[in-house]
C-alpha cells in the first residue's frame, strides 16, 4: 500500500492559485508535465511515496487536493544545504475538504488518513467550488 505526503500550502487562496503557482515552475521531463516541489527533508519511506502515494496540499486549513508524486529527488545547493525535490504529477485531484491543523515542513500521511476524492466521495460536488463545499461541510449540511 502507498504512502502518502501531506504539506501545506503557504500564501495559497484556493485550488485556482494552487494551480496557477505551480503552472508557472511546471517542467517537461520525458514528455510529460511534472510540477516541482522543494523542501529540505528526504522521506525516509521514499520508496513507498513513489510508489502510488500522493503529496496532500492543505490550504488555508483544510486539504483540498492532491498530486501523485511521480520522484523524489535530493541534492545539495551551492551553499552546501541539503535539499529535496519532490517532482508532482501536473494533474491536481480535489479531495472532500478535511480540516486539519497547521504544521511545518510535510508529515506522512497513512492511506487510511487521506481524504477520499471528491469525484469519488460526492458525484456532482465538484459541481460547487471547494470553499463553498468546505463550509457546507463544516456546517453539517453536506
Amino acid at each position: 500500500m502507498p504512502l502518502h505526503l501531506i504539506k501545506l500550502s503557504v500564501g495559497v487562496r484556493d485550488l485556482d492559485h494552487l494551480a496557477e503557482v505551480q503552472d508557472r515552475r511546471a517542467v517537461r521531463v520525458d514528455g510529460q508535465t511534472r510540477i516541482p516541489v522543494h523542501t529540505r527533508s528526504l522521506p525516509k519511506r521514499a520508496d513507498e511515496i513513489v510508489a502510488g502515494g500522493s503529496l496532500y496540499w492543505v490550504i488555508k486549513g483544510s486539504i483540498a487536493a492532491r498530486q501523485r508524486v511521480l520522484a523524489i529527488d535530493s541534492g545539495v545547493d551551492g551553499e552546501g544545504q541539503g535539499f529535496c525535490l519532490f517532482q508532482l504529477d501536473a494533474l491536481r485531484v480535489p479531495t472532500v475538504p478535511t480540516p486539519h491543523r497547521p504544521f511545518q515542513g510535510w508529515r506522512y500521511l497513512n492511506p487510511d488518513a487521506a481524504p477520499p476524492d471528491l469525484a469519488a466521495a460526492a458525484p456532482g460536488e465538484e459541481a460547487l467550488p471547494p470553499h463553498l463545499v468546505a463550509e457546507l461541510r463544516a456546517l453539517g449540511l453536506l
